[in-house]
C-alpha cells in the first residue's frame, strides 16, 4: 500500500485530515500512529475546524518536516532548502486545487456550521473533497521525497 492509500485508509477510518496525512508516513519517520495522531491532531479542519490552511497541508509539510527538515536554527542554508521544498509542495497543491485554504476547498460544499467537528457519516464522505485532496496530499509528498 502506498502512502496516498494509507492516508485515504486512516481518513476513512476517522482520523482528520492532517492526521491522515501525517501518520500515513510512519514507515519513514518512525513515529507510532498514536503519537503522531496527537501531533497532527490539531491541525484537521483547517487547524481545529477554523477553515485555514487544509489540514492535509499541515500534515503533508510535517512529514516533510520529519524526513527533510532542520534543526540546526543557525544554519541557514538548511533553512532556506526547507523553505523552498514547503514552497513547492503548496504550488504543487495549489496547482491541482488552485489554493491550500481549507474554505476556499470547501467553496460550495454543504457543511455544518459551528465550531464542533461533523459526524463521520457516508453522506460527509460523499459530499466532501477532503478524501482526494489526504491522498493527492500524500502523493506529492512522495514525489517531493522521490526527487531529493
Amino acid at each position: 500500500m502506498d502512502h496516498a492509500e494509507k492516508a485515504r485508509e486512516l481518513f476513512l477510518e476517522g482520523y482528520n485530515c492532517a492526521q491522515a496525512v501525517f501518520c500515513a508516513f510512519g514507515d519513514l519517520t518512525g513515529l507510532e500512529t498514536d503519537e503522531a495522531a496527537k501531533l497532527a491532531s490539531s491541525f484537521g479542519g483547517g487547524m481545529g475546524r477554523l477553515r485555514e490552511v487544509c489540514g492535509t497541508v499541515s500534515g503533508a509539510l510535517m512529514a516533510l518536516g520529519m524526513l527533510r527538515g532542520y534543526s540546526d536554527p543557525k544554519d541557514g542554508a538548511a533553512k532556506t532548502e526547507h523553505y523552498h521544498l514547503v514552497q513547492e509542495f503548496a504550488r504543487r497543491f495549489k496547482e491541482i486545487n488552485g489554493t491550500i485554504i481549507c474554505r476556499e476547498l470547501l467553496a460550495g460544499v454543504r457543511t455544518v456550521p459551528g465550531n464542533d467537528p461533523e459526524a463521520r457519516t457516508q453522506e460527509y464522505y460523499e459530499r466532501r473533497p477532503c478524501l482526494r485532496h489526504v491522498g493527492e496530499a500524500a502523493k506529492i509528498v512522495d514525489e517531493l521525497l522521490a526527487e531529493k
